[in-house]
Order: C-alpha cells, then sequence, then structure tokens
C-alpha cells in the first residue's frame, strides 16, 4: 500500500485567509459543467503575513482561466494539481475567480457534483466541495453564498440551491438561469445544487412569532405522491423544535429532494436538504413500518442540524460530534414524543450495542472526537452519532431537563454564526449549572466502552442494602491506561410485589469503585439499575437467571425488562453453544420458556415493547458476548432456541396472531404498527419450524397481505423455509414490485440474508441481474452489505468463499465509489476474535487488498488499522 498521511487534531491552525462572499456560476452543458467562483477575500493578519501563500483544496478536475484582481495568470503563474491550488503571493485584500470543468456524468464516486439519474446534484460533506471548484474546503472557513444556475430549460425546468432565490429568467436556445442568495454565512460542505425535472410537494409552516415558510419537497415525477409522509413530518419536526428547544426556521423555504444515488441517508445543506429517496418516499403498499418510522426520524434530523450544526458549525472536523451527536440526541427525543418513548429508547440502546459497542473493541476503535484521520468520511460512525448522542443524553440527566435547555440556549446565543468546539458547548452546560465537567470530558477524549459490574451486599442486622459499582475499560490503540469515567447511574428499588419502595434517583460515579447504601429496606428488594440505560456501558451483575425472570416481568422500567429478557436470552444460547461444544444434548430451561409464556400472555403489556422484549437477539448481536466467535455454534444455538420456544408455545403465538391481525392495513398510528409488530414476531416464531400447517399461515399472509409491513414479514421468513418456496415467493415479490425500485431493493436484501445453503451463490447471480448495479450505494447496501454485515453463517463459511467474494467487491467498488467500499470493508474488523481457520482466511483477504498499489485513502485506512 501507498502511505498516506494523518491529519492530526493537535496540528489544527486557523485558514490563513478571511472570505467575505463567494459567488458561483453553474453553466450546464450537455457533457459537462463549466464552474466559475468567483471569491471575495483578504489575508487574516493574526495569521499571514506578506510571504504568506494561498493554498486551496482541489479535485481531480482541469483549470481553464484564473483571474486575480484584473489580471488574467498564467498557468505559470499558480501552481495547480489535484489535490491543490497555490498561488504564491497575494495581496492583502483581493478577488479571485476561478473557471474549471466538470464531467458529472463520469463521477461514480457521488462527491461533489454527478448525475443521478436525470438528476444533476451535489454532495459536499464532508469534503466534496473541493471537487467542485477550488476552495479552503474545511468547516471554519465562513461565508455568504450565491449562486446562479444556467441550464437547457427542457431537459432542467427545475434549478434549486441554498437560501432563497432572488432573480430567474429565459435566455437564448432554449436556455433559462436562476440566482439563489444565502443571507447566512456557511462553510462550503453546506452548499447544494439540484438541476434536473422534478415535481414538487407544496405546503407552508407558520412559526410561532406568525412568518409562513413554504415548504417544497422535489423527487421524480412518478413518485412525488409518495412524499407526504415526509411533509407530515417535517411539520411535526418544526413546530417540535420550536416547543422543546424555541427553534423557529430562519428563511422563507424550506427544500428537500429526493435522490436515488446518495451515499448516506440525508444531508442537511442549508435551506436545501438533499436525501437518499429511501427516507422520502412511503406508502403503505410499498413502506414498512420500520421505513415510516426511520422517514420520520431522517426528515427530523436534518431539519434539526439547521441550529445545530449549520448555524453553528465546526471549528474542524475532529468536533463532528458536536453537530452529530447533539443532533441524533434531538432526533431521538422527538421520536420519542411522537411515538413510544420507551420502545424508540430500546431501539436506539439495540442499535448502540449491536453495532458500537463493536466498533469500540476493534480495530476502527476511536474517541467521540477522533485524535486524527487520513479520510474523515470514515469517521461517520456510530461512534461519533451514537454514542455521541449518548454522551449528550448523559449531560441533559446530569443537568435535568431545566438546566440543560438553558444551557442550549445559552449555547445559541453565544455560539450563533460561528464555528466552534466541544469545549464551547460543554463549557456553556458548565456555565448554566456551575458543575466542573472536567472528568466528565474524557467520554469525548478517551475511547472504549467502560465495563461496570453491580455486586449486592445485604446486611440483615441493619436491614441495609449495598449496592457496589466497579468500572473498568480496556485499554487499546488510543491510550494503554483508561481513566475513570463520571457515568451517572439512575437506580430505584422494587420489592416482590413489584412495587417501588424508594423512588428512581440519579447516582454519579467517579471512580473506579463505588459503593451506595439503601437503608431500612428489606431482604426481599430488587435493584433497578442504570435505568432507561443512563450510560453507554456494559453491565454484568450478579442477578441469577430467577432475579432477571422477576425483572423481566415487574421492573418498573420497560428498558430494564427488555434488558433483562435479553440477558436470559443470551444466558441460555450461551448454555446451548456449550453443550455443543461438550457434544451434550441442547436443553432449554423451562424458567425461560414460562417467563417468556406470561409475557407473551399478558394483555396489558404495550404490543411494541413485547414485539422488541421477545424477540431473540441476532446472531450478528449475540457474537459480541463471546471473546471467540463461533459461529456454526452461535447459529444452531439460536435457532434451537426459536424451534424450542415455537414449538412449546405455538398454540399461545397463535392466539396472539389472531388477537393482533384485524389491525388495518393502511393505518400507520402507534397501535396499528404494534399490533403488527407483535403478530410479525409471532409469525417468525411459528414459521421458524418446519410445519406444513405455519408454512401455509405464513405464505397466506405473504399472498394476501394489504401492506409492505405483512408482506415483507412473510416474505423473509419464506426466505429461510425451503429453497422451492424461497424462489417462488422471490419470483412473486420480484413480479410484483419490478418497477419500484426502493422495493427492489427489500427483494435483494431478503435474498442476501437466507440463512439456506445455496445463498451465496444466488447473491453471486444476483450480482448480475438487470436491477442490480455497482454505481449506486442503495444497491450495494441491500445485496453485498447486507450479505456481509447480517448474514454471518454464510459470510463466515468455513471455506473462506464468502471472504473471498466480499473481497472482490470491495476492490471493484474502490475504483467505483471509496466511499461504499471502505464500509463495506468494515465487515473484516473484528477478524482477531475468530477461530484460527477462519483469522487465516479473513487476513488473507485483507492482505490481497493491502497488496493493491491503487488503494483509496478511505480504504487504506480501514485495511492498515484491521492488520495492525
Amino acid at each position: 500500500m501507498n502511505e498516506h498521511k494523518k491529519i492530526q487534531l493537535k496540528d489544527y491552525r486557523p485558514f490563513a485567509f478571511i472570505v467575505d462572499h463567494v459567488d458561483l456560476i453553474f453553466d450546464i452543458r450537455e457533457d459537462h459543467t463549466r464552474v466559475t467562483s468567483k471569491l471575495k477575500m483578504r489575508k487574516d493578519p493574526a495569521w499571514a503575513d506578506e510571504t504568506t501563500p494561498l493554498v486551496l483544496n482541489k479535485g481531480k478536475f482541469d483549470i481553464i482561466s484564473v483571474v486575480a484582481g484584473d489580471m488574467v495568470l498564467l498557468p505559470g503563474e499558480y501552481k495547480s494539481d489535484d489535490e491543490t491550488f497555490t498561488l504564491a503571493a497575494t495581496p492583502d485584500v483581493f478577488e479571485l475567480e476561478i473557471a474549471n470543468i466538470l464531467k458529472p456524468d463520469e463521477n461514480t464516486a457521488l462527491e461533489g457534483l454527478y448525475r443521478s439519474g436525470s438528476i444533476l446534484c451535489t454532495q459536499c460533506e464532508a469534503q466534496g466541495f473541493r471537487n467542485i471548484t477550488p476552495y479552503s474546503d474545511r468547516p471554519d472557513v465562513m461565508a455568504p453564498f450565491s449562486c446562479t444556475i444556467v441550464a437547457d430549460k427542457t431537459r432542467y425546468p427545475i434549478l434549486l440551491s441554498n437560501g432563497n432565490p432572488v432573480k430567474s429568467g429565459d435566455l437564448d436556445d432554449n436556455r433559462h438561469f436562476a440566482v439563489w442568495e444565502d443571507p447566512f454565512k456557511k462553510p462550503c460542505y453546506l452548499f447544494a445544487l439540484v438541476a434536473g425535472d422534478l415535481a414538487v410537494l407544496e405546503d407552508r409552516f407558520t412559526t410561532s412569532s406568525g412568518r409562513d415558510v413554504a415548504l417544497k419537497i422535489y423527487s421524480e415525477k412518478e413518485n412525488i405522491a409518495l412524499c407526504s409522509h415526509a411533509m407530515t413530518s417535517l411539520k411535526q419536526a418544526m413546530a417540535w423544535d420550536e416547543k422543546r428547544f424555541g427553534r423557529e426556521y430562519d428563511l422563507d423555504l424550506y427544500q428537500i429532494v429526493a435522490i436515488n444515488d446518495f451515499n448516506a441517508g440525508a444531508m442537511e445543506n442549508k435551506g436545501l436538504n438533499i436525501f437518499n429517496a429511501k427516507y422520502v418516499l412511503a406508502d403503505p403498499q410499498t413502506a414498512t413500518d420500520d421505513d415510516f418510522m426511520g422517514i420520520q426520524g431522517v426528515i427530523a434530523h436534518e431539519y434539526f442540524h439547521n441550529w445545530t450544526g449549520n448555524r453553528i458549525t465546526l471549528k474542524n472536523w475532529f468536533q463532528l460530534s458536536l453537530k452529530e451527536g447533539l443532533t441524533v440526541f434531538r432526533d431521538q427525543e422527538f421520536s420519542s414524543d411522537m411515538n413510544s418513548r420507551p420502545v424508540k429508547r430500546i431501539i436506539d440502546v439495540k442499535n448502540l450495542m449491536a453495532a458500537q459497542f463493536p466498533e469500540d473493541s476493534g480495530p476502527m476503535t476511536h474517541p467521540v472526537r477522533p485524535d486524527s484521520y487520513i479520510k474523515m468520511d470514515n469517521f461517520y460512525t456510530m461512534t461519533v452519532y451514537e454514542k455521541g448522542a449518548e454522551v449528550i443524553r448523559m449531560i441533559y440527566q446530569l443537568l435535568g431537563q431545566d438546566l440543560f435547555r438553558q444551557g442550549m440556549d445559552l449555547y445559541f446565543e453565544k455560539f450563533d454564526g460561528m464555528a466552534v468546539t466541544l469545549e464551547d458547548f460543554v463549557g456553556v452546560m458548565e456555565t448554566v449549572s456551575g458543575r466542573n465537567l472536567d472528568q466528565f470530558f474524557l467520554w469525548y477524549t478517551q475511547s472504549g466502552t467502560p465495563e461496570i459490574s453491580m455486586t449486592r451486599q445485604y446486611n440483615d442486622n441493619t436491614g441495609s442494602l449495598s449496592l457496589t459499582f466497579t468500572q473498568s475499560t480496556s485499554p487499546d490503540r488510543n491510550q494503554s491506561e483508561k481513566k475513570p469515567f463520571h457515568i451517572p447511574v439512575r437506580i430505584s428499588l422494587i420489592n416482590r410485589a413489584g412495587e417501588t419502595v424508594k423512588q428512581e434517583a440519579l447516582y454519579e460515579l467517579t471512580q473506579e469503585t463505588h459503593t451506595f447504601k439503601f437503608e431500612n429496606v428489606s431482604a426481599d428488594i430488587y435493584p433497578s439499575v442504570f435505568r432507561e440505560f443512563t450510560a453507554p456501558v456494559r453491565l454484568s451483575t450478579d442477578f441469577s437467571d430467577q432475579d432477571l425472570a422477576f425483572l423481566m416481568a415487574r421492573d418498573t422500567d420497560p428498558f430494564n425488562q427488555w434488558r433483562a429478557a435479553q440477558t436470559l436470552f443470551i444466558n441460555e444460547i450461551k448454555n446451548l453453544v456449550t453443550a455443543i461444544r461438550t457434544g451434550r444434548a441442547m436443553t432449554v430451561s423451562s424458567g425461560l420458556i414460562q417467563a417468556f409464556s406470561l409475557a407473551l400472555e399478558d394483555r396489558k403489556k404495550d404490543r411494541a415493547f413485547l414485539s422488541k422484549a421477545l424477540a431473540l437477539p441476532l446472531e450478528t448481536e449475540i457474537k459480541d458476548h463471546f471473546e471467540i466467535i463461533d459461529v456454526e455454534a452461535i447459529h444452531q444455538a439460536r435457532t434451537f432456541l426459536k424451534q424450542t420456544l415455537a414449538k412449546n408455545l405455538e398454540s399461545e403465538l397463535k392466539t396472539v396472531y389472531e388477537i393482533c391481525r384485524p389491525a388495518p392495513p393502511d393505518d400507520i398510528s402507534g397501535a396499528a404498527m404494534a399490533d403488527r409488530s407483535l403478530k410479525n414476531l409471532c409469525l417468525a416464531y411459528l414459521g421458524c419450524v418446519p410445519d406444513k400447517g405455519n408454512q401455509a399461515l405464513v405464505l397466506k399472509q405473504f399472498e394476501n397481505a394489504g401492506n409492505m409491513t405483512d408482506e415483507f414479514a412473510a416474505f423473509k421468513i419464506l426466505s429461510h423455509m425451503t429453497p422451492e418456496m424461497r424462489d417462488s415467493a422471490c419470483q412473486a415479490f420480484y413480479n410484483k414490485w419490478q418497477a419500484r425500485t426502493l422495493v427492489i431493493d427489500k427483494w435483494f436484501s431478503v435474498q442476501a440474508q437466507s440463512r439456506l445453503k445455496d445463498t451465496l451463490d444466488q447473491v453471486k447471480q444476483l450480482t448480475t441481474h438487470k436491477n442490480f448495479t455497482m454505481a449506486n450505494p442503495n444497491k450495494v447496501r441491500a445485496l453485498i452489505f447486507a450479505f456481509a454485515m447480517n448474514n454471518p453463517i454464510h459470510f463466515h463459511r468455513a471455506d473462506g468463499q464468502g471472504y473471498e467474494f466480499v473481497a472482490e467487491r470491495i476492490l471493484a467498488l474502490d475504483k467505483i465509489n471509496h466511499q461504499t467500499a471502505a464500509r463495506l470493508c468494515a465487515c473484516f474488523n473484528l477478524w482477531k476474535r475468530y477461530d484460527e481457520n477462519r483469522r487465516i482466511l479473513m487476513k488473507r483477504q485483507l492482505e490481497t487488498m493491502a497488496g493493491q498499489k491503487t488503494l483509496s485513502k478511505n480504504l487504506y485506512e480501514i485495511v492498515s488499522r484491521a492488520l495492525e
């Protein structure tokens, strides 16, 4: 591998020039786009003198003219390569005009200006603007932008950019133009442009101060009818942000555009959000309940960025969690208020445990604020986003809702229009609370997941209960010794009747070991600890399985009920894995079956909660509980447990299925979604047993479903039954939905995750299917990612063919789209935790990738870290 230089946080220096205004002109032609940037600039006397050169970031494109002041510069009077544009000397105040040619049709990396179908669009975060025009491509260089777009009126009737439209008109040769001005200073990563033949859904929102805001959602014409849920979600988010955080929208126009080809979920460009179509388009026939929930959350997330990310942005990219972690916290709170708060909390924590905890223990482990990077794209991680949100949540708990809101108000007041740091954010929280958060700041600078053990000791003589908490964090590549974290923990005490005998209170761990004593309590008290998951830690306790069964049924915190159930499942699977390894017969404890039965028959329980509590952890989650991952044993143990529960509780499962079945198919209320989630969980249990009656029940739901949620749930179950049932269902599903690209992504995903023996061969064949293309990230995620990340029994085949197939796809992708390739390569990150044979095979593929001379910076960083 060619080595690449690391960017270090300690080396940060402000840009030596101030940009006072940016004027962009895009002249869109048939096979190219001419971009002209006009920059008004001046030296920053604090960082520049007469000898300071102007160095701008630049991509791989041709410069056709440079004008400095009134002088046209010859090529020898400036330097330009594939990474930088340099002027050796400049006056203190000057104007610089650069014209260059882009080929958006050839831009498969989907950074900068590129084509998605018939639409031209941009993606500039993190460092894509340099692929549009030479510029200081960093978040702390902020300026007001204007943008003029000129294009063919027939092919591109809609011309959009940031801010407000100020002028438009017709030109000769069937061409037209539009001029946009953004009144707010912004970094270049928030720039956006869209040109295409689009339909629009329009609505309006009146802010709390009485301003009228026009709302517009654009999509391809055939999809515009699928945008209404996104519009409803946007208006909900706008109203919520005013009520919860006092934040009004600041422009007269807010626009969203749905794009089919997009590397991420969405982008918060000021006033013009560009979205992956997956997070805009939905109706009950084509989208699942999870899709509806995802759209609501992502729409809100990007809208909330207007204040936490746009109005206040980042001093440097190391501070990424300042906008992302904070905004994830805000969208989680929004979704909790719009839906079931306990269920939302379970979903978020399950996601954290399944993906971020392994990230913390793998080669890509890094603090919420990284110390260095080679390619910033690689640090849009679960650690920055989801763990970053948990850090914000801990601050929220330490201060309480009122003080946290005061801190947010001060943050907006003090730093509006500025590029700031995590220290600035935590500092305002210290100011309003009077607390010292120095130790707490370790959550931002120290990597790893703290492991907390809790033990109980009851004193019969004094009637006191002592809870002792011990924390430790494993050393890693970032720090060889870990300091104790400042960890909030919510505790309540519950008696055998399920009654609260001590109200919930917040306690704080600041040392390696801390004991809390509770006086005058009886011996049959159960502590409910880390309620609502008060901190992102791994928790072990001295609870027996009988204790866990009690907490599963009686804990007054729904999250802890869910955690108790999941811990029971994990304990049972561990026992089954031990039985497999030692050659003993597998059995499932009667206590677990009884606890499952009692929960299933509890008609008072929230059905959405039950669908989460009674779902077995996935194999990808179970692996995190083993030091050495035994792929076959985990798969065999989980399958046996699921089938045993289904066989013992068949009648109860069928009863609950029938109780939940009447939910109207087009009803997307919380109650209807809850019914469907529990119904489909019961169906998944019933369908895992090779019984003709249960198979017929699954097939009946698949053929008669009135919405995508029920159809897709049955389709997934059928994909695991027999090759004949899978193939028949796949053909029927494809025939029905082949014209809907997002639904076909589901079709690819189901086949990629099938547990049937021929799955790898099926996936290889699907890479040649007419609906699949490596150029579209959604298609790659639906097929290759789903196989590599979510089908361990086939990706980790003992013969290594799964590894070889995915490694080949990664290298092919790296030539097309380095961001997607690097993210896919994460499937090899935990190679050292598998058995010796798999370690050798996975390392061999990593070394093969490392041996390529033309790896992108993105893929180089992932592969080199994995091999360290």
